[in-house]
């Protein structure tokens, strides 16, 4: 098996364009490659799902701990001719000043050579004293080789790996013209998903045979070899006594796939539906609306009037519901965006409006109130990791409204609260990731059997 880590200098780098491209090729190669993201990223992982074939997972040092980062890639690796992880920002960059939690400490925890992607744009002699730092800074970290990206003509070709080659001992294993062909169009919240983009097979056809043009893939497949991987496994399904159904289509695409895993650990069946195009809301014991983007499909989200009133009556009639981010903004009054508004459910008594700056980002700390209809136990400090990134505004709610959470970092719905409690449905900003400092699955899925029954 070969394994390794895709990094960069800096973000904006195009190493989720490498990726994908390194991805694809090496499929066509006939590999199994598994790839993972660093971080609570959404949008990259479906890319690379879609380049490699597989589920990307997520391995996050913010919800996770360092035994189920190491767990869950050794389980999902094993098989695998090749697994990487693509890192997010910097090689260096992190929340933490000391580095515990940035690429570089999760590629050193997992044992990784790094891949550095370099944009290369403006850049000939530069790039040795920035590769000698990158070096010199930690010395424990394996630089194995550089990918030069966003490159000019043959000449600046020429001059970049000319010193590289004359000033440092790092291979370069590519070379990568600035071309369109490796760009995919970006919008308020990064890169548009790939379950959005028709044009998305073509997308990654072109970035794997630029990459399979400008890249030494059989010297990349050497990086990191060895052995099929540690012994991993997995607990065995319960019986699958409940069904959940989730919201999955051009709109709703976020969530991980390790979480969609643990609810048929936990016991539940999983129906998926599209709020697009069915008709109405599947037969189910509970409902799962999870992140994406509303706000690009207010027309055909406004026109299924027979799904609105199937989810709206089902709420109405006590069926249990999560909804994150995007689902919560469908479950609203409305969504104002661009100069459109469009009805939605209406099942929460507001109505959401699009910033064209960011309300909640980053990093949240949430603290479960005494009327969180499924609580979980939170990691040591009672606090609950999670993640938030919406330019959402909820607005037009009534006094006396009930919260599962109250915010003690972030944002959230207003600054203190999130998780709004509407009769069985808890609907919040927050984007929560299961595992054990947020084990939010079970709990759920729990909560849905005792109403089921």
């Amino acid at each position: 098996m070969t394994s390794f880590y895709v990094s960069a200098a800096h973000k904006s780098s195009g190493k989720t364009s490498v990726s994908i491209g390194l991805a694809g090729a090496m499929v066509k190669r006939g590999q199994s490659v598994q790839t993972f993201k660093r971080g609570p990223d959404y949008i990259d992982p479906i890319w690379l799902s879609a380049a490699s074939g597989k589920p990307c997972y997520n391995l996050d040092f913010n919800t996770q701990s360092p035994s189920e980062i190491d767990r869950l890639f050794a389980l999902k690796s094993k098989g695998a001719d090749i697994s990487f992880v693509e890192g997010s920002k910097g090689l260096y960059d992190g929340v933490d000043v000391g580095g515990a939690d940035s690429n570089a400490a999760l590629a050193s925890q997992l044992s990784l050579p790094v891949l550095l992607v370099i944009d290369c744009k403006g850049m000939t002699r530069g790039i040795a004293p920035l590769l000698l730092g990158y070096q010199a800074f930690d010395e424990a970290i394996n630089i194995a080789g550089v990918i030069l990206n966003k490159t000019g003509s043959t000449r600046h070709q020429g001059k970049l790996r000319q010193a590289v080659e004359n000033y440092t001992d790092i291979p370069v294993l590519g070379m990568i013209s600035k071309s369109s062909a490796m760009e995919i169009p970006e919008r308020h919240l990064g890169l548009t998903p790939a379950n959005e983009m028709e044009s998305a097979a073509k997308v990654i056809e072109n970035m794997t045979r630029t990459v399979e043009e400008g890249v030494d893939l059989d010297a990349v497949m050497a990086l990191g070899q060895k052995g099929s991987g540690g012994e991993a496994f997995d607990r065995a399904a319960q019986q699958l006594d409940v069904t959940i159904a989730i919201a999955r289509d051009a709109a709703f695409g976020f969530y991980y796939p390790d979480d969609l895993e643990a609810f048929i650990l936990a016991g539940a069946k999983l129906v998926f539906f599209d709020v697009l195009n069915d008709a109405e809301l599947p037969a189910c014991d509970g409902l799962f609306i999870g992140g994406g983007f509303p706000e690009t499909h207010l027309a055909k989200l406004t026109q299924n009037k027979s799904m609105r009133a199937s989810i709206r009556s089902a709420l109405e009639a006590g069926l249990p519901c999560y909804a994150e981010c995007g689902g919560l903004m469908y479950l609203s009054r409305s969504i104002s965006y661009q100069g459109q508004t469009a009805e939605m459910v209406g099942t929460i008594p507001g109505a959401i409006t699009m910033s064209d700056r960011p309300q909640g980002r980053g990093l949240v700390k949430l603290q479960a109130t005494v009327l969180s209809p499924w609580p979980f136990v939170a990691k040591s400090d009672g606090l609950l990791p999670a993640h938030e990134f919406h330019y959402a505004k909820l607005e037009g709610l009534p006094k006396g409204m009930r919260y599962a959470y109250d915010v003690k970092r972030g944002y959230g719905i207003d600054g203190d609260h999130d998780g709004l409690l509407i009769g069985n449905c808890l609907a919040s900003f927050t984007h929560l990731r299961n595992s054990s400092r947020t084990p939010w699955v079970t709990a759920f899925v729990d909560f849905v059997r005792k109403h089921s029954r």
